[in-house]
């Protein structure tokens, strides 16, 4: 750690390695010119303490500790080949265009990443074959290209606010958006509704992962 609180991982490449990132006073900058191999994260740190500039994971696992909220850094990551632990809300991961101008995120992008040990709230995928990716079962609940499906799932009625708020809003993501999760005890709780009348809804498409 420098003089400022800064844990800097840059410029070189790191292979089955074990790194604990949960010292709630640093700030940790992976990248620019991080490959990281057969690594293990253990994140416990805050979205804002926590940067990704490029860096690539292949065959890496993320061990989420305390819950990752509204983490934008995922788009300036390659993931290829990882999996993810742990309770991630609203974040978004893969390749947003929009962001391309900004240090490091030209290289977001996501690939046969494994999400099925993970709790997704409010979680967007971006730009990718979301055909490579396995997504959490239920509690939790995957839109698959909720933008091009946002009429057919537009033509029901769901339960609560759960329709007015999310699905008569699904063509407003951005049009690199490939899939959308849920948590529905946390939808539930938001839109007033229940697990339960979600599900109900739910079973009904072909184009939601549960």
């Amino acid at each position: 750690m420098d003089r400022f609180g800064n844990v800097l991982f840059e410029n070189t490449e790191i292979e089955n390695e074990r790194l604990e990132l949960m010292d709630k006073e640093a700030h940790y900058f992976l990248g620019p010119n991080l490959t990281m191999k057969n690594c293990t994260l253990v994140l416990k740190v805050s979205a804002r303490r926590l940067f990704f500039d490029g860096a690539r994971f292949i065959n890496c696992t993320f061990e989420v500790k305390q819950e990752l909220k509204n983490h934008q850094q995922w788009l300036a990551a390659s993931l290829k080949g990882c999996r993810f632990k742990g309770l991630l809300s609203g974040c978004d991961f893969g390749h947003w265009p929009e962001y391309m101008s900004l240090p490091g995120f030209q290289h977001g992008a996501i690939e046969d990443c494994d999400f099925t040990e993970a709790r997704l709230a409010g979680c967007r995928v971006h730009g990718c074959d979301i055909n490579t990716l396995r997504f959490p079962k239920w509690p939790c609940f995957t839109f698959l290209d909720p933008i091009g499906r946002a009429p057919e799932l537009r033509s029901v009625k769901w339960p609560g606010s759960f329709g007015d708020i999310v699905v008569d809003n699904l063509h407003t993501h951005p049009s690199s958006t490939k899939a959308l999760t849920y948590y529905a005890p946390s939808a539930a709780r938001r839109f007033e509704t229940t697990p339960e009348e979600l599900r109900a809804v739910v079973e009904k498409f072909d184009c939601i992962l549960y």
